[in-house]
Formats: C-alpha cells, sequence, structure tokens
C-alpha cells in the first residue's frame, strides 16, 4: 500500500475481488463439512485479536489469512445443509452476486431523486411480488397501497404500530406526545417483536392484551372480542391487533379472516406477520393459509428467511400508503426537490423510521429472475414436502412424538422421555457438530425444532439428521 492515497486501485480491487469470489465459492463447496454450531467458548476470538489496531495497513491476504484461522472457527453456519435451528436465513448465488453490485455502486435511495433506478425497480419488484404470491390487489404501489423493503420484520411491525397509533388518534400524538388508553391484541404465540414496538412507539407493555390459543396454538378470534369488549367497558380504545402466518414457536397458523373480520368490526388496524412462513405463498396450493389477507391494512414477510435472499429484506405492504406518508414524512430543506415537490414519485424515506436506505431491491430482483417462478415454487414446495417426510418418520417412531402435522416446514417433535432428557439430546447433537437443532416450551414440554429451509438442504441430510436423532437417543 502506498502512502500517497492509501486507497485499494481498481486493479487491485479486481485482483482481491476474484480471490475473494473463489473464497466464498470454495466455503460453499465445504460447508458441509464445518461444525454447524460454533464450538469456540466466549472470548476465544477476541483473545486472538490485536488489542490495537494497526497503526499501518495490512495486505488484504493478511486479513484473509485471519478470517481462516480466527474468524470462521467462530461462525455458525446458517448456510449448512445441516442447519435446522431458530428458523431458515437462506441465502443464494444470485443474492450475493446482487448484494456484491449495490455495495458496489453505493447509492444512497432515501429520495427518487437521490437514485431513480433504486426506487423504481423496488416498486416493480415489490408489484411482482404481490401477483406472484396471489396478495391481495390492495397492497400494489400502482393502487392506493404500495410495499417497500424494510431492514426486518421487527421494525416493519413497529411501522405498521405507528400507523395504527397515528389513524386511530388522527395524527395528534405525532404532533403532541403521549398516547391515550389505547390497547393492542396479540396471542401467546406472537413474535415478541410486538411487545418491544409497544414499548418503543410510547403504548406501554400493559396495553398489550395476550389471548389464548388454541389447540393447534392459533389465536382464539372469540376469546379476543371478548376482551375487546371488556376494554372497551373500562374505557380504552382498541388500536391494534398482529395475526402471524406460521408463528416462530411452531409454525400455527392464526385464523386471519375471523380475525380480520373483528377488527373491521371494531375498527382496529390489523397487521399480518408472516415472516418466517410468507415465503409459502408462491406456491399456489399453500395459499389456503393466507384466507383473509385482504382484510389487513398492513402485511409482512422476509425473503431473507426463505426465499434465497440474503439478510437483510423484509417486504412491507400497506393498503393505504398515504396514512403510512402522513405518519412518517418530515421533508426538511436540504431534501426538497421537484420530483418530490410534484408529488410524481415515490420517496421511500416517507415508508419507514430510517432515512437512509441500501439498494437492497437489486439483490430480490436477482433471485427472482435467476430461479423464475418456478424455480422458487419448486424449491419452497421441496422444503416442506421434507418436513412433512420428516414429521411422518417421527410419527411412526415408538420413542418419539410430534406436536401437530406441520403446515409449513417446521416440525416440532420431542422423544416421549421427559423434558431433561429432551434437553440432553439436543445439546449432544448440537455439541457434535454434526447438525443444529433449537427448542420451544409448549403446553409446559421441551420441544425439539426442526426447521427445514436451507438453500442446499436436500432429502439425504434430512435422513442423515434422523439417523443421528434416533441414534444419540439410544445412547442416552
Amino acid at each position: 500500500m502506498t502512502k500517497q492515497d492509501y486507497h485499494m486501485s481498481p486493479e487491485q480491487f479486481r485482483e482481491q475481488g476474484k480471490k475473494l469470489i473463489d473464497w466464498i465459492a470454495d466455503y460453499y463447496e465445504q460447508v458441509e463439512n464445518y461444525p454447524v454450531l460454533s464450538q469456540v467458548s466466549p472470548g476465544d476470538i477476541r483473545k486472538n485479536l490485536p488489542a490495537n489496531a494497526p497503526g499501518q495497513g495490512e495486505s488484504f491476504d493478511a486479513m484473509m489469512r485471519d478470517v481462516d484461522q480466527f474468524i470462521l472457527p467462530g461462525i455458525t453456519h446458517w448456510q449448512s445443509p445441516n442447519f435446522f435451528a431458530y428458523f431458515q436465513s437462506n441465502t443464494s448465488g444470485p443474492s450475493i452476486l446482487g448484494e456484491l453490485l449495490s455495495a458496489g455502486l453505493g447509492v444512497q435511495g432515501m429520495l427518487w431523486a437521490t437514485s431513480p433506478a433504486c426506487t423504481e425497480l423496488e416498486s416493480h419488484v415489490m408489484d411482482w411480488l404481490v401477483d406472484m404470491m396471489g396478495l391481495p390487489q390492495q397492497f400494489k404501489t400502482t393502487n392506493q397501497g404500495g410495499g417497500v423493503i424494510q431492514d426486518t420484520a421487527s421494525n416493519a411491525l413497529m411501522t405498521a404500530l405507528l400507523c395504527a397509533r397515528e389513524m386511530k388518534t388522527n395524527f395528534e400524538t405525532n404532533k403532541l406526545g403521549g398516547c391515550p388508553k389505547i390497547v393492542a391484541y396479540v396471542s401467546s404465540q406472537t413474535h415478541s417483536s410486538v411487545e418491544k414496538g409497544i414499548k418503543i412507539v410510547g403504548i406501554g407493555q400493559r396495553n398489550l392484551r395476550v389471548i389464548d390459543v388454541d389447540e393447534h396454538l392459533a389465536m382464539i378470534p372469540e376469546k379476543m372480542e371478548q376482551q375487546i369488549k371488556k376494554d372497551l367497558d373500562e374505557g380504552y380504545i382498541p388500536f391494534f391487533a398482529c395475526a402471524t402466518i406460521g408463528t416462530t414457536s411452531s409454525n400455527a397458523v392464526d385464523p386471519v379472516r375471523a380475525i380480520g373480520e373483528i377488527c373491521r368490526r371494531y375498527d382496529i388496524w390489523l397487521h399480518v406477520d408472516a415472516a418466517m412462513s410468507g415465503s409459502a405463498a408462491v406456491c399456489p396450493e399453500y395459499r389456503n393459509y393466507f384466507d383473509g389477507l385482504e382484510l389487513a391494512k398492513s402485511y409482512a414477510f422476509n425473503p431473507h428467511k426463505w426465499l434465497f435472499t440474503n439478510f437483510d429484506c423484509d417486504c412491507f405492504y400497506v393498503k393505504d400508503k398515504a396514512v403510512l406518508i402522513k405518519t412518517l414524512s418530515i421533508l426538511p430543506e436540504y431534501l426538497k426537490n421537484e420530483a418530490t415537490e410534484k408529488g410524481a414519485v415515490i420517496d421511500y424515506r416517507d415508508w419507514h423510521v430510517q432515512l437512509g436506505r441500501r439498494f437492497r431491491a437489486l439483490k430480490l430482483w436477482f433471485v427472482i429472475r435467476y430461479y423464475g417462478v418456478e424455480g422458487l415454487q419448486y424449491h419452497i414446495s421441496e422444503h416442506i414436502r421434507l418436513a412433512q417426510e420428516f414429521a411422518g418418520w417421527v410419527d411412526q417412531s415408538p420413542d418419539f412424538e410430534l406436536l401437530n402435522q406441520p403446515p409449513f416446514n417446521l416440525v416440532c417433535f420431542r422423544h416421549k422421555s421427559d423434558d431433561a432428557f429432551n434437553k440432553k439430546l439436543m445439546d449432544t447433537l448440537n455439541k457434535s457438530g454434526k447438525l443444529f437443532l433449537t427448542h420451544t416450551v409448549l403446553n409446559g414440554q421441551f420441544w425439539l425444532r426442526m426447521s427445514i429451509g436451507q438453500t442446499q438442504t436436500k432429502r439425504h441430510h434430512v435422513e442423515n439428521a434422523w439417523r443421528l436423532i434416533q441414534e444419540t437417543a439410544e445412547m442416552k
């Protein structure tokens, strides 16, 4: 590195970039051989790193040697075909290349004027998804609603909470601060991001009502309506409800239509969260689980979980974009421009909390174009088929039991022994490095979770996992 400018020249970038692409390609060829769950102890990574930043620049080759020696041992390999933990967070070659192109362009897409292609490609891809997934036409940007790429479903949900709050208070809360006695409704299985969002937007944890679930772990609409009536009698103002298509713990599906009808009767904003399982809608045979979605005022799902698009990429739709823009729009002088003032364009800075935004649509566009709808349908349906086959093996086993028949690609199961046995079984499997499972507690019992959705997971990986689970249980 010369002292004249310190920058990496285009020629150096070309040379090192080719090496890095080769490194990533090699990694994907070998990822199946790494321990899925990182085996390091707390502090192991930092103790191998220098205490101070280097005074002089170092070579890229030196950096990559340290990646191999110190960083890789501390990686839990989410892209391993033997990763069955938490939820799928898959990626793919076209997505990685789209992310690289986005980083290379270095676009700041806060306004249409700051990069028209960043905005218009995003609107177009979001509209593509509406048609690809059979979503309500009200969510198209060419209609009253529209879609925007957020970073995560948590921020999408928080944005929906803000819109619901402002709509219920006639946009006075943004002006005056504070909140009246407004209350929100979730089930006991709803993702924790609602509780977090309730705190952030100033509603308060005590104003979150948790509704009971049925034997399938889905919200009971009648219980929600009973709570709404009780709240109204006590002077509270119902303003928001969240239904889930594919809960994190068990993949349960709330009855969206029944919940939506209740929300319509009581003028409550319905948000539908399909972060983990929404990609299943690309397959027409699974769209029955999305029945009633047209009653939602907002909807979100994560391509960065199960549509081969790397993190972060959440698709957030609203029925009425005017409410969203009125809730979040602020236009300081330094952002004013002719296109915005004429109202001829979308400025996505008004569609979420942050001002700055990356060109996320590129990677999603690359994925859709590379796979095509047919390719995406094939892989999603294959993951679900493998999950159902795994569930069948569990169901036929004299030693294991199923929580329920999985609607999508998550199987909850357990050994018929006690909770302590199941926890020890999971820990032993994970320490082996051959696969990675996580757990949940439902109905007072400890359940293992098998999430099948990584890009390269095939039937033999699931077969091997089941064999290892059985053999390890027998050794206990």
